[in-house]
């Protein structure tokens, strides 16, 4: 175990019970919703790679517009 999350252990420990319990709800919390953000952008990668492609390609074929308006062509 990490040393610093050991000392989070450590000092947890002496609070009372109820303050314990909000701070695992805490951490359990976040973990979950760490693993949850990390399955959605493990799904959308593919996604986000295949438009970056299609966005490569188009750049490529002169089918875009600058993105600053004084450079578009008249």
């Amino acid at each position: 175990m990490a040393t610093l999350l050991e000392k989070a252990f450590e000092r947890a420990a002496k609070l009372p019970a109820a303050e314990q319990d909000q701070i695992a709800t805490l951490m359990l919390d976040e973990m979950e919703d760490e693993l949850e953000w990390q399955a959605k952008f493990s799904r959308d990668t593919v996604k986000l790679d295949e438009i970056a492609r299609d966005v490569r390609a188009q750049i490529l074929h002169g089918e875009t517009l600058p993105l600053i308006p004084d450079e578009l062509p008249e």
